[in-house]
């Protein structure tokens, strides 16, 4: 069963949460950072991207940024402008986008829970990837950036944090620039954190990540690395864990450099050994599994798997599957999309008109458009300790780095 328990959070001061929170770290680059956080002193990026505050030829993986980090942690906690909980606390999140609600607990999970494998991983990690958050961590002696944990439905938990929801004021209440609303209130009553951490010792045996297996990796890491010197903290990470029924997975698409050697004719011949090709006048957008959008030299095509073109397996039967292994792979010649530097990835939240600007630019010469995942095949995938191929979920609404901060030194 899942083991999680209230922590001392680092917050933001009275009247500071919107000014300080920020984009998760990972879905900006340096440059779009600097200038979002450009006129901002409050901004967590300066935590967060601390690369920022340094000259802009500086290796953002250096130790000098990471040391900075933790320079810039103490300057907002010195100055109040963080301040830490005074008891252990849990604390519900909820993210609003497009009249849409979804209402996560925030909490610290056990990184035992993790190595047992409680905690359900659907993808592999990238070691650069974890060495950057194992640095950050370790430097700062923070976990900045959460763990979004997904679980299956629970009705008691449910019930009990609507009713907590409607009987107290939030601590925070913001909508941010992206028009993304976000809500968050204190559960400190002894008695309900207890019933909280009952429930999911006795009534909720797994829980699921669903964004952030390298900032998990990165904190069982960290603890193991750092022995008899970790205290009581580091055997935890932070982590925000959210009920099925109201997460909803985005589609994750595609955007490819070159057509490995082929001429677009070529190109389409081929790809109808194992689909039905079909020209679009307008984007392709897929309403239904096994059904691809593409777009090729200023036009939208349609792509249907044929009969018998696919396993039925868990993983042989998701269209990301499907892509790699009937397009990507024996077309294009990318047999590692963790690796290849000719593809990249693109979140739906930015809509069918990012892989057409990608595409038009000249920076990519194909791009592709796929149905998403469902929550179930996540659960069964992770449950049957399969590995997605990379970059297969995308969630929206992100959580915003910096309301709650768990501090492991």
């Amino acid at each position: 069963m899942a083991i999680i328990s209230p922590f001392r959070a680092l917050r933001p001061a009275e009247g500071l949460a919107q000014r300080i929170a920020s984009p998760p770290y990972d879905v900006l680059n340096s440059a779009e950072a600097r200038t979002l956080a450009g006129n901002n002193p409050y901004s967590f990026l300066h935590i967060t991207k601390s690369e920022i505050d340094l000259p802009e030829h500086i290796d953002s993986h250096s130790d000098a940024v990471y040391h900075k980090a933790a320079d810039n942690l103490f300057i907002f906690r010195d100055n109040e402008i963080l301040i830490r909980e005074e008891k252990p606390a849990y604390y519900i999140y909820e993210l609003s986008m497009n009249g849409k609600k979804q209402t996560g607990l925030v909490c610290v999970s056990a990184v035992s829970d993790y190595e047992e494998n409680i905690i359900r991983k659907h993808e592999l990690t990238r070691p650069e990837k974890e060495l950057d958050r194992i640095s950050h961590m370790r430097i700062t002696g923070a976990q900045t950036g959460n763990v979004f944990l997904a679980y299956k439905t629970n009705t008691s938990l449910s019930t009990l944090i609507e009713e907590w929801k409607r009987a107290q004021e939030p601590v925070y209440d913001f909508v941010a620039d992206d028009g993304i609303g976000h809500r968050v209130w204190t559960i400190h009553d002894p008695a309900t954190i207890t019933e909280i951490t009952l429930i999911f010792s006795k009534q909720i045996p797994y829980t699921y990540i669903a964004d952030g297996h390298h900032r998990a990796a990165s904190a069982a890491k960290v603890k193991n690395a750092l022995g008899k010197e970790a205290g009581p903290e580091a055997s935890w990470f932070l982590t925000t864990l959210f009920p099925s029924d109201e997460l909803q997975i985005m589609d994750y698409n595609r955007v490819v450099k070159d057509l490995n050697g082929l001429h677009a004719g070529e190109f389409l011949k081929r790809l109808e050994k194992d689909f039905i090709v079909e020209a679009s006048a307008k984007p392709v957008k897929p309403g239904k599994l096994h059904s691809f959008g593409m777009y090729l030299e200023g036009k939208w095509y349609r792509l249907v798997s044929k009969e018998n073109s696919f396993t039925t397996d868990p993983i042989g039967v998701l269209d990301v599957s499907i892509l790699q292994n009937n397009i990507l792979s024996p077309i294009l010649g990318i047999r590692d999309p963790r690796t290849d530097s000719r593809i990249d990835f693109i979140g739906g939240i930015r809509g069918m008109g990012e892989l057409e600007k990608r595409v038009d630019s000249g920076q990519m010469k194909l791009a592709f458009s796929l149905y998403p995942v469902s929550m179930d095949q996540l659960f069964d995938i992770a449950d049957s300790g399969e590995i997605m191929p990379p970059k297969s979920t995308w969630f929206e609404p992100k959580l915003r780095d910096g309301l709650l901060t768990h501090l492991i030194r």
